[in-house]
């Protein structure tokens, strides 16, 4: 007789096991803790700021806004003008060469230029404002309003909030002009396609709804970053280490929020243009 195999060692089995719903139950609770950080800046900014918040919340539309502007614009001329170099030898085996007006325009307007300038924003702002808020976490800069009965939420954290909110469509007007720039300027003085067909076909290719279609995409992306960036800096851990991974947190977080909201809000949008306008293919 052989001997009898062993009995498995539990511990063994039980380990992945345990060890993924430590992960599931550190998931949800993190979830509801930022669902509530972010329910209190909706009532932060239901009861409006003071003037305080107000120049807070101007002086951060100003940083994380408008200093964005240059570094925003050059993503979008740089990847609009690649966009053509890459689709233009696919059009012109197919004729269609002319038909890259309406392509650059729709991809640009709708997809490249928000999901981009929400991206480098997530980088730039999303990162600048953790660090900002970490800091003052750890020097008890936050407990210091506590104690002065301040609410820290509706003084640092709506401003910025509203503020990304309010500029990453702006931003977003700024990268989609210079990606459509930089696809003219490749298509017709490069690769010789007539400037007149080009902004023909980018005009009946693309309608208002398509435009807006950006911007609202670029409004919750910009809820995203604000809400995200802050929560990450109201909750880092002690120390220069704690605020540097709250900040990698803080971006690494965005980025998958806003290509998640990218797939959810091109369903979603596309299905009401379907249903608004049924006689019309629906613009992808």
């Amino acid at each position: 007789m052989t001997p009898a195999d062993p009995p498995p060692n539990r511990s063994s089995i039980l380990g992945p096991i345990e060890l993924l719903g430590k992960i599931c139950v550190s998931f949800v609770v993190t979830l509801g803790d930022f669902v509530r950080f972010f329910m209190a800046i909706l009532a932060g900014t239901l009861r409006g700021m003071d003037r305080f918040g107000m120049r807070e919340m101007f002086s951060q539309m100003f940083d994380l806004g408008t200093l964005s502007i240059p570094v925003v614009m050059l993503t979008g001329f740089f990847i609009g003008a690649v966009l053509v170099i890459e689709a233009y030898p696919q059009f012109h085996a197919l004729g269609l060469a002319s038909r890259l007006g309406s392509v650059t325009v729709l991809s640009v307007v709708k997809q490249i230029g928000p999901v981009l300038t929400g991206v480098m924003l997530a980088g730039r702002v999303g990162g600048a404002m953790t660090a900002e808020l970490g800091t003052m976490r750890v020097t008890e800069q936050i407990e210091a309003l506590r104690s002065m009965a301040a609410d820290p939420v509706r003084t640092l954290a709506v401003p910025r909030v509203l503020a990304c909110v309010v500029m990453t469509p702006i931003l977003t007007i700024f990268s989609d002009i210079l990606g459509i720039f930089g696809g003219w300027l490749i298509a017709v003085h490069v690769q010789g396609i007539n400037n007149d067909q080009f902004w023909h076909f980018a005009r009946v290719g693309v309608d208002i709804y398509t435009i807006n279609t950006g911007l609202i995409k670029a409004l919750f992306f910009g809820l995203a970053i604000g809400a995200i960036a802050c929560y990450k800096g109201f909750r880092c851990g002690n120390g220069a280490q704690g605020v540097g991974r709250a900040c990698t947190e803080a971006f690494v977080t965005s980025f998958i929020v806003i290509l998640i909201l990218n797939l959810v809000l091109a369903l979603l949008l596309t299905n009401i243009y379907v249903m608004f306008w049924p006689n019309q293919p629906p613009i992808l």
